[in-house]
Parts: C-alpha cells; sequence; structure tokens
C-alpha cells in the first residue's frame, strides 16, 4: 500500500464537517399548550438541527424548566405550561455548553466519553474540553 493509498483511507475514515460560512442559527421552540400540559412540537427536529442525542436534550431541558415530561411519537409533551420564553433560553444556554466549541464557537462538535468524563470535542480545529457528564 502506498503513501496515495494510505492518505485516501485516512480521507475515508475523517468525519466531515459543514464548511459553510453562515452564521449557525438556534432554531426557535414551536408548541401549544393542551390544557395544563405543554406540547413542544419541533423539539427532536431541534435535537437533530443541533446534532445531539435527543434523550441528553430532553434530559437538559426537563431539569432546567422543572418539568416532568416524556417523548410522544416526534413530539416533546412536559405535564406544566412552560412558555417558550422560558425554554428558548434554556435551549441557547444547552447549545453554548454541550454543541459550540469554546476555542473558535463552530458548532461541528462532539460528545466523547474518556473514561466517567465527557469532553465537548471539536471536529474543526481539534479542541477538547470537558463538559459536565451527569445532567
Amino acid at each position: 500500500m502506498d503513501y496515495e493509498d494510505m492518505l485516501g483511507d485516512a480521507y475515508g475514515k475523517v468525519k466531515q464537517i459543514d464548511v459553510a460560512s453562515e452564521r449557525f442559527e438556534i432554531p426557535k421552540i414551536e408548541g401549544h399548550f393542551e390544557g395544563k400540559k405543554t406540547i413542544l412540537t419541533n423539539f427532536f427536529a431541534i435535537a437533530m438541527h443541533i446534532r445531539r442525542n435527543p434523550e441528553h436534550f430532553q434530559k437538559f431541558i426537563l431539569k432546567e424548566v422543572a418539568a416532568s415530561g416524556h417523548k410522544d411519537g416526534d413530539r416533546l409533551v412536559l405535564n406544566m405550561k412552560v412558555p417558550r420564553t422560558k425554554i428558548n433560553p434554556k435551549i441557547e444556554q444547552y447549545v453554548k455548553e454541550f454543541v459550540l466549541c469554546k476555542e473558535c464557537g463552530k458548532p461541528d462538535t462532539e460528545i466523547v466519553k474518556e473514561d466517567r468524563l465527557s469532553f465537548l470535542h471539536c471536529l474543526a480545529c481539534g479542541a477538547k474540553h470537558s463538559v459536565r457528564s451527569k445532567i
């Protein structure tokens, strides 16, 4: 195997990052109230957009808004009325803590677990920062 083959093989194993230059936009939550419950209709679409595990994202949001809730298909149901003005800042806080790189500010990151610690690994600049593993 010559150098060019090994290089091609290495490029094939590297994760691709989005090199688009536009600013990363955090989507706003959409939903409605049904009685005493809050139905968040685009919750899992936001989780896909920020490329994070929906269960991790859900656990963070439920803890931060101090509500219990459950997944209902592609919706998240909170067992109390929570206005959007309370949920959107929590989503921004999650993105700042668990998505954006603290060095370059890009969202091209992944959460990597090593032993009992979790790290935010940036695929754009290679930086690695610890994040809280328990939510």
